[in-house]
């Protein structure tokens, strides 16, 4: 998140409005609900955890230990049993 100095992006007047609430602090205004996205939907990464994470209950329905699936994922043994017993 980067800051963004208000005087070059808030007309005056909307400043002034501001100000009565609070002055010289940080503050966060969140994106509208409408422009919300999950995480990892824009970089991909929801998708890669979600194939990964298909792919590791696959290979626990074809017999493969939990213990064997954590080393071959390099994830541990508790991360596997919350994959592999999700519903």
């Amino acid at each position: 998140m980067k800051y963004v100095k208000a005087t070059n992006l808030l007309p005056e007047q909307l400043i002034i409005e501001i100000q009565k609430y609070i002055q010289g602090e940080t503050i966060y205004i969140p994106k509208q609900k409408k422009s919300y996205e999950p995480w990892g939907t824009r970089s991909g990464s929801r998708k890669t955890l979600d194939d990964r994470n298909a792919s590791i209950q696959q290979a626990f329905k074809n017999g493969q230990t939990i213990a064997q699936l954590a080393e071959d994922y390099f994830l541990s043994v508790e991360t596997i049993k919350k994959i592999v017993y999700k519903k």
